[in-house]
C-alpha cells in the first residue's frame, strides 16, 4: 500500500514521460505535482504552501539540471528523499548524485513497478522523517503555525511577517542541522547579495528575540556558512 499523503514534487522535462508517471503515481495514490524543467521544480519546492515529502529528479532538465536542483535542495533541507532519473548508466554520474545526498537511482528505460518498489523502500527506510512544518508544530515550548504565520508566545499569540515566517519555516525544517546562509538569503530574498544578507541578519536577530523566552531554543550562527536553531531536549 502507499501512503496516501505522500506529497511527490516530480520534475521531468519530456512530457510525455512527465504526464505518464504524474499519472501513474496519482494512480496510486501519491498527490504528485509535475514539474517541466529544473527551476519551475525549485520555485515549487520553495513555495511555502507546498511541503514535499519525496522528490523524482530526471538528471537533464533545461533551465537547471537535477543535480544543481538536488544541491540547492540539500541546502535547504537534508531530509527529503531524492530518486534521479537518468538516461546515463554512467557510474561517475551515479557517483555525483549519491555524493549530492541521492536515496536512490534509476536509470531509463525503467518499469513503472520498479519505480514504484524503489519508493517504497525509500519511504520505508527513511520513514518520511516530517520536519516540513505544514501544520502546528512545537520548538521547544513554544507552538508555530507557519499556515497562519503566527507564533504562540505566552504574551499572546505573534503573527509574523512574511519574511519571518519563511526564514523560520526553513529554520525549522532544518531543527538542529546547518541552514545554508547563501541558500537561505535565494529561498527568502530571490537574491543573496549582500544587501540581502543584512536584511536576514535582522530578521535573525527578530527571530531571537521572538524565541528567547523558551532558554533551550538558539538559533546560533555558523560564520559565513549559516545557521543552525538548537533546540536541547
Amino acid at each position: 500500500m502507499t501512503d496516501s499523503k505522500t506529497k511527490i514534487l516530480l520534475a521531468e522535462d519530456d512530457d510525455n514521460l512527465g504526464q505518464l508517471l504524474w499519472t501513474y503515481l496519482k494512480n496510486k495514490g501519491f498527490d504528485a505535482v509535475l514539474a517541466k524543467n529544473g527551476r519551475q521544480a525549485y520555485d515549487l519546492f520553495n513555495d511555502p504552501k507546498n511541503n514535499f515529502e519525496f522528490m523524482i529528479l530526471d538528471v537533464m532538465m533545461p533551465e537547471m539540471d537535477g543535480f544543481t536542483l538536488a544541491k540547492e535542495v540539500r541546502e535547504l533541507d537534508k531530509n527529503i528523499p531524492i530518486l534521479f532519473l537518468t538516461a546515463k548508466a554512467m557510474s561517475d554520474d551515479k557517483l555525483k548524485g549519491f555524493e549530492l545526498g541521492a536515496d536512490d537511482y534509476l536509470t531509463k528505460p525503467f518499469s513503472m513497478e520498479e519505480l514504484l518498489a524503489r519508493m517504497k523502500a525509500i519511504l520505508s527506510r527513511t520513514k518520511i522523517i516530517k520536519k516540513n512544518v505544514g501544520q502546528k508544530v512545537n520548538v521547544g515550548t513554544i507552538s508555530y503555525e507557519p499556515e497562519l504565520r503566527i507564533l504562540h508566545l505566552s504574551e499572546g499569540p505573534k503573527k509574523l511577517t512574511t519574511k519571518e515566517n519563511l526564514l523560520l519555516r526553513l529554520l525549522v525544517k532544518n531543527q538542529n542541522e546547518l541552514l545554508d546562509r547563501q541558500a537561505a538569503l535565494r529561498a527568502v530574498w530571490g537574491d543573496d547579495n549582500y544587501f540581502n544578507g543584512r536584511s536576514m541578519d535582522v530578521y535573525i536577530a527578530k527571530l531571537r528575540k521572538l524565541l528567547k523566552e523558551d532558554s533551550n531554543i538558539e538559533i546560533m550562527n555558523v560564520h559565513g556558512i549559516g545557521f543552525k536553531l538548537l533546540v536541547k531536549q
